[in-house]
């Protein structure tokens, strides 16, 4: 390949880099808003039960899971000319900006029971059309490049973009609550945060549809039923690894889904941004506020995360976060629980989530090159590429995993005592009083909720990693021999390496 072909082919790749991590970013806005306000939508505006909702929830996710196989299974049947994946990048970009928009939209209910039934109804029609956005986006990176390294770039690269989708919900709709002059988030704030959120989404995934290129070019079409789906979970023992660290992990992320609640409790007496010309803010009004520090400590960690990982390898660095995040949420809760004032305030709370955030940085570009890295290694072992289906068992146990932290996070601040729309009533008529309702043993019990739980679900989710077995030398034999078969299927048969066929395909097993 010549000089400029090469510079061509990165300019490109680079191309592509830019166009995938803007189409997932349009995706987690979506994923975003609903994590962060559904919950508080039915609560404070149409008066659901926090409790009721995470059984809802959890129930939702659990009956939308049939859509990841569903959907994997049509992917891997499927036969477009324009690829793989970026069709279903097209087909799902509109019903997940119209569902996640409708589902902000206010309806004054009759009854309770009709209202259950439509935010159940609601909750997995959201889901379902999350699925089919989800499982192609995340397939994309396995047909983004053969190279390993600009893969990583890749994912590095959507995973500072995702995180900076999931923490827009909270800033847009303060600034909305800014500009309509309300001191409160109501109807009409959530219905113009939702717009604007959906508006984006929308743009940037149909970016990712009509400039993102497949560099893989795939020839096998490997559809499974739903038994097949099932054996190869069972029987692909890295996916499991993988499966299982998103779900003993469960409660990692468990601050996304209650912090909105989170904020009215532990700044039960508003923060006071007068200085910024914000006046004293509540609840809803400063919810960005609370991870706004460990956003910037996670964006720092994402920013490295090739670097690190090429350093220490995946299966290092995911036991080494784990271990560092349980370390810090222990040490935090211990002060915040039984130090003073000052160890309670919103400035400490701001210093202990910089700290814990470093931890969170490889959450979600892991597990996405590990699977990546999965499809190959299970096409070396087998000759059979199932992007859409191991994908889909990634989406799956993220899905699974998401429902499992938003639910149980939802489900125990019910439980201690927590409802948003008696608080906002009560700060609204005698915010000096908010103590009363908000106690201090209130507070400590959604501490530990809020920062303990994500440290021991990180500790759980590093055990099966040790038995992770793609380690770096496996990766660069297994590619060097798909790219001869490669060569081969496509009657273009090269010299990759001058001894390489000379080279004895290695028994790989696992244990």
């Amino acid at each position: 390949m010549t000089d400029v072909a090469v510079q061509q082919k990165k300019k490109g790749l680079s191309a592509n880099m830019w166009m995938y991590a803007l189409g997932v970013m349009g995706i987690n806005l979506a994923i975003g808003l609903i994590n962060s306000y559904q919950a508080e939508f039915f609560d404070k505006m149409l008066g659901a039960n926090l409790m009721v909702f995470a059984g809802i929830l959890l129930a939702s996710k659990f009956i939308s899971i049939i859509a990841d196989f569903v959907i994997g299974n049509l992917i891997d049947r499927a036969n477009f000319k324009a690829g793989k994946m970026r069709p279903w990048i097209l087909i799902s970009a509109f019903p997940l900006a119209v569902i996640t928009m409708v589902t902000f939209v206010f309806i004054d209910f009759p009854s309770k029971a009709g209202m259950y039934v439509y935010i159940t109804f609601m909750t997995i029609l959201w889901n379902v059309s999350m699925t089919l956005a989800d499982i192609p986006s995340q397939g994309m990176l396995a047909l983004l490049s053969h190279d390993g390294d600009e893969k990583n770039s890749a994912a590095g690269l959507a995973n500072t973009l995702k995180s900076i989708a999931l923490a827009c919900p909270g800033v847009i709709v303060t600034v909305v609550g800014m500009l309509t002059g309300s001191e409160t988030i109501g109807k009409l704030e959530y219905i113009i945060t939702a717009a604007i959120m959906c508006g984006l989404g929308l743009i940037f995934q149909l970016l990712m549809y009509f400039k993102t290129k497949e560099m893989v070019v795939t020839r096998t079409n490997s559809a499974m039923s739903f038994k097949d789906m099932f054996k190869e979970l069972k029987s692909n023992k890295m996916i499991v690894i993988m499966f299982l660290t998103y779900i003993l992990g469960f409660g990692r992320n468990i601050g996304l889904g209650i912090a909105v609640q989170a904020t009215y409790i532990f700044m039960r007496e508003g923060v006071d941004l007068t200085f910024l010309g914000m006046g004293k803010l509540y609840g809803a009004g400063i919810s960005w506020a609370i991870g706004i520090t460990s956003a910037v400590s996670s964006m720092i960690g994402i920013v490295f995360n090739a670097a690190i990982n090429k350093k220490l390898g995946e299966k290092k660095y995911f036991i080494i976060a784990a271990l560092y995040g349980f370390a810090v949420s222990v040490v935090c809760v211990l002060m915040y629980c039984l130090g003073g004032a000052p160890l309670r305030s919103f400035w400490a709370i701001l210093i202990y989530q910089f700290f814990l955030g470093f931890s969170y940085a490889p959450n979600s570009f892991l597990p996405m090159v590990m699977t990546s890295d999965i499809v190959d290694y299970q096409e070396w072992k087998t000759g059979r590429r199932t992007e859409g289906t191991q994908f889909a068992i990634l989406s799956m146990a993220n899905k699974l995993s998401n429902a499992l932290s938003v639910a149980i996070g939802i489900f125990l601040i019910g439980a201690i005592g927590f409802n948003a729309s008696t608080a906002s009533s009560i700060l609204e008529t005698a915010p000096d009083t908010i103590s009363t309702y908000i106690t201090d043993g209130m507070q400590n019990k959604a501490w530990i909720v809020y920062f303990l739980l994500p440290g021991l679900c990180m500790i759980v989710s590093a055990i099966p990693m040790l038995f992770y077995k793609i380690d770096e030398p496996t990766k660069k034999l297994m590619r060097e021999e798909l790219a001869l078969r490669r060569q081969r299927e496509s009657g273009e048969e090269k010299t990759i390496a001058p001894n390489l066929e000379e080279t004895p395909t290695p028994q790989v097993t696992e244990e």
